[in-house]
């Protein structure tokens, strides 16, 4: 810092006052010669502030932005060197001890901080801080008419006195063994029997009656079985029933060959109506396919014809509640149905009569025959409780259970020559069984999978069509491995929540299926290409099935009660 200089001008006085002033500055005065007029005054030894007291550490300069070393947080804060800027804001001028402002410490303790932080988040009003609250008379900060209504409590008194806990019956000791009841210890005004007043248990006596009433008719009396003969005659003047395969048609009906090319079909040439309710599904009569069998939620099954007149040729009436699945055996004389009143009962196709009952008390949701011939008084049916029942026609009961699904049984597939068969469930897998073992040997379940509730074989017997509930038709191969098919997936159609039925074009060029828009969707198999949307139904068309001997004859049927024939 530069030396102090000042200048002092005297103006003609007394000699005695320039000889005072000249004893007093002596030591520190330089007198000019006489006649100049100015006394010149310089301070050759001012007092100076020390360096080391103004500048403590090292000085940053605030325009600067890069910094060569580890400055201290005193000296990254201390005040600029200089005159005040002028600009400053109050805010900014502010002393601060820490980048938010000033801390001082005080004596309140981190429990009573947080308490009165809380207290005010929740219910608006605070302790105020700068007084010492420990005196008598209190002050709030915030909404202090809440405070007074709720007599200054804070979040955790007032949290403290609504949750008052029921006291157990004391038995926590456990050196007391034949006393101790730990967590098992009963409130001491809880108790053990809430009985209800005469007049709730006259309700409840009549409530149950009925029930077991209900029950038991439900149990004992199955709905009466009867059948209603649309035709005239039975049988022609040979002596054939319907069941008869018509040779006066343009089609061979008994061979075994399948058609060598399939073409799309285009329009509706047939409507079968009859059902009041919706139909749930469609079988075609086994090999010839000249019988259409229908089952639907109007607690009723029908015969149709598909050639000639294709009138409804018998109905058969015998549960009392919706149908869901039918299945002819190999011959076709006979048949299965599945329902919701939880039987499943066995009809003679040609005369209407009922042969047998089967329950287990559980509803039915599939039903298969064994196909092979020598065990067709085998069948078996996915019940609601998870489990595959095998029952014997003969003698009526249950010769097998194969309980692993963790679901209810939605489908049985048989495979592989009959040796096997692979079940779906709700549970999102697929099983593969070996027939009478009750281990499934193969288990399919990947955590992408949806649930599968409709499943059908190719025509050539190694492929499985899954209809899977993310709206997508999956193909997992039916031969050993059971592997899916990841270059075959179609797509383009909306089932989520439908069990909609698949099927193939005899010559396996296409795929069909129903969706929950009522239309009949058509698949290439090759390229997985949508070739065709037909509008089949009004509500869902749930099933879609392609007649064996015709290239282009599909029939579909939806929850609208129709059934509708396609070329």
């Amino acid at each position: 810092m530069a030396a102090l200089t000042s200048l002092v001008s005297y103006s003609s006085g007394s000699e005695a006052d320039s000889e005072s002033d000249s004893e007093d500055c002596s030591a520190h005065l330089k007198v000019l010669p006489p006649g100049t007029g100015v006394l010149r005054v310089v301070d050759s030894a001012p007092e100076v502030v020390v360096k080391e007291d103004v500048e403590t550490g090292h000085h940053l300069d605030p325009y600067v932005k890069e910094v060569q070393f580890n400055p201290t947080y005193e000296t990254m804060f201390a005040p600029e060197f200089g005159p005040n800027n002028p600009f400053k804001t109050q805010q900014m001028a502010a002393p601060r001890n820490m980048l938010s402002g000033f801390a001082e410490p005080t004596h309140i303790n981190d429990f009573m901080f947080e308490q009165q932080r809380r207290t005010f988040a929740t219910y608006g009003y605070a302790l105020d801080p700068s007084i010492d609250n420990r005196e008598t008379s209190t002050k709030y900060i915030g909404s202090v008419d809440e405070a007074e209504k709720n007599q200054g409590l804070t979040v955790f008194e007032s949290t403290q006195k609504k949750s008052d806990k029921r006291k157990k019956v004391k038995g926590s000791d456990a050196s007391n063994i034949d006393g101790f009841l730990g967590p098992w210890a009963k409130y001491i005004d809880e108790k053990d029997v809430a009985k209800p007043s005469e007049e709730e248990q006259k309700e409840l006596d009549e409530i149950t009656a009925k029930r077991q009433k209900r029950g038991k008719q439900e149990e004992d009396k199955p709905a009466e079985e009867k059948t209603i003969l649309h035709v005239k005659e039975m049988y022609d003047y040979q002596g054939r029933s319907y069941l008869h395969i018509p040779q006066d048609i343009d089609v061979n009906l008994r061979s075994s060959e399948l058609p060598e090319k399939c073409y799309l079909p285009k329009k509706q040439i047939h409507v079968w109506s009859g059902h009041t309710k919706g139909v749930s599904a469609v079988r075609l009569f086994p090999d010839s396919g000249h019988l259409l069998l229908s089952c639907s939620m109007d607690c009723k099954i029908k015969l149709w014809e598909v050639y000639k007149d294709r009138r409804c040729l018998r109905t058969f009436i015998g549960h009392s509640k919706a149908v869901r699945d039918i299945c002819f055996n190999n011959a076709g004389t006979q048949f299965l149905s599945a329902a919701y009143d939880r039987y499943l009962k066995l009809w003679d196709t040609e005369t209407g009569q009922c042969i047998s009952r089967f329950t287990n008390k559980k509803v039915p949701y599939c039903v298969k025959f064994n196909p092979d011939e020598d065990k067709q008084n085998l069948f078996v049916a996915g019940m609601s409780d998870k489990k595959i029942v095998q029952w014997d026609v003969r003698s009526g009961e249950i010769v097998q259970e194969y309980d692993r699904h963790l679901g209810a049984v939605n489908t049985i597939t048989f495979v592989d020559e009959n040796r096997r068969f692979v079940s779906t469930s709700d549970d999102k897998s697929l099983r593969v069984w070996e027939w009478d073992i009750p281990v499934d040997f193969k288990y399919i379940a990947e955590p992408s999978m949806h649930s599968m509730p409709a499943v059908t074989l190719s025509p050539n017997g190694k492929w499985l069509a899954c209809q899977s509930m993310d709206n997508q038709i999956l193909i997992f191969g039916a031969q050993n491995r059971f592997r899916l098919n990841k270059k075959k997936i179609f797509k383009g159609h909306m089932v989520a929540g439908y069990a909609c039925q698949v099927d193939f074009s005899p010559d396996m060029n296409y795929v069909v299926s129903g969706d929950a828009d009522g239309k009949l969707n058509i698949w290439d198999w090759k390229t997985t290409k949508l070739y065709s949307r037909l509008k089949a139904h009004d509500k869902v068309c749930i099933s879609a099935v392609w007649h064996p001997h015709e290239t282009s004859k599909v029939i579909t049927c939806g929850w609208d009660g129709l059934i509708k024939l396609w070329d």
